[in-house]
């Protein structure tokens, strides 16, 4: 019988039950280093951590950890977008040829900013290869996206973008800020909210990093392996270019290159605490600490259904706001029972949502990844006992 994890940090002994979950999952589900952070009413009622930073050399992980979140990112991305809505720069029924001319190419010139955020613009996708190291190339990226033929008929049906998402939300970012996204993450939210969160980590910062460990196949999660088949018979297809053009975002994950570039939809850096805060704002009204994040005439774009049904990328029902995943009408992928909850899962484990309802935030963060398409089910059950 294997040794209990430490579970360390602060639980108000209301939430045990949460601790209690959390270490479960290193008992049963194999986690090796995470974070989970809950706040409530703007306050955190759990901020605990335990295990490794890396599962070569070891390492405890602290309450400082910062860990790659992936798709995560996105939510925290979309906001950005809304902050530049609500200080009237930045219109989503505009289209984003007028912020960012280029884009109007091949027949592009009508899509609204809104498509972008809603997975309607048809642009998951770059048909033509590009080489591995375009990945980290803001330029190149942008420059082969606005010269990108739709890969279906923009706004007529939604597909997720998984990686693409961050350069043409975050081009519209740049444009209108005249900052990178990452600087205008921390001008927006990262500093005024004091919060350990970073697209594009200064070199300085990369020794607190966790190793992300990437998943073994598991042939009983048949969901999972008809995706992967999908990617791998049809190399040319949407699908497959979407995940795997320039390259796999797993492949460079623990790379200096891939830590300190910008890639705003796959590699915010975070600890727990900074993604449980985040949402703590937009789950107490836009507001918190006293500090705005967004006003509440704009909050209602983070729940609001813009996108449900058959998805052109992931094959299966999605459901999305601007930006945001919503609950899925089917098992397991539920951001609790709240109509308004929204978030954003990452890939093999990470999230982050908020219950403007019930005024509950929660963030969850992880190196070993599952293999899961959308909640994994580590995260699914901290979520239920929160609730609980």
């Amino acid at each position: 019988m294997t040794q209990a994890t430490e579970i360390l940090g602060h639980c108000a002994p209301a939430w045990a039950r949460v601790k209690d979950a959390f270490a479960a999952n290193f008992a049963d589900a194999h986690e090796l280093g995470a974070a989970l952070c809950v706040h409530v009413d703007g306050e955190p009622v759990v901020d605990i951590h335990a295990g490794v930073v890396d599962s070569r050399a070891g390492g405890a992980w602290r309450d400082d950890t910062l860990v790659n979140v992936f798709s995560t990112t996105k939510g925290i991305v979309s906001a950005l977008a809304l902050r530049l809505v609500a200080e009237g720069r930045l219109s989503l029924e505009r289209p984003v040829a007028d912020y960012w001319p280029e884009f109007a190419q091949n027949g592009k010139g009508r899509i609204p900013v809104k498509w972008l955020l809603t997975h309607r613009a048809g642009l998951p996708a770059v048909r033509g290869m590009l080489p591995d190291d375009a990945l980290y190339d803001w330029e190149r990226m942008c420059t082969a996206l606005a010269a990108e033929m739709p890969w279906w008929e923009p706004g007529t049906r939604h597909g997720y973008h998984p990686v693409t998402f961050g350069w043409l939300i975050g081009e519209v970012i740049r444009r209108v800020s005249g900052v990178s996204v990452g600087e205008y993450l921390q001008q927006a939210f990262a500093g005024p909210l004091a919060l350990d969160l970073f697209i594009g980590v200064p070199e300085s910062q990369h020794g607190r990093i966790a190793r992300i460990s990437r998943p073994a196949p598991d042939p009983t999660n048949l969901e999972a392996m008809s995706f992967m088949q999908k990617v791998m018979t049809d190399p040319t297809g949407v699908t497959s270019r979407a995940f795997a053009n320039p390259m796999s975002i797993a492949t460079g994950t623990n790379t200096p290159e891939w830590r300190s570039a910008q890639i705003p939809a796959a590699n915010g850096h975070a600890t727990a605490r900074a993604v449980s805060r985040f949402y703590a704002a937009l789950a107490g009204g836009g507001t918190l600490d006293g500090i705005e994040v967004l006003p509440k005439d704009v909050l209602k774009y983070c729940w609001t259904e813009e996108s449900a049904g058959s998805d052109a990328v992931l094959g299966i029902d999605t459901r999305f706001s601007c930006g945001w995943m919503l609950s899925q009408k089917r098992p397991n992928t539920a951001f609790g029972p709240g109509a308004r909850s929204f978030g954003h899962p990452g890939a093999g484990g990470s999230v982050g949502m908020a219950d403007p309802e019930r005024r509950i935030a929660i963030g969850y963060v992880m190196n070993r990844m599952g293999a899961h398409i959308l909640l994994d089910p580590r995260a699914t059950r901290l979520i239920e006992a929160v609730y609980a």
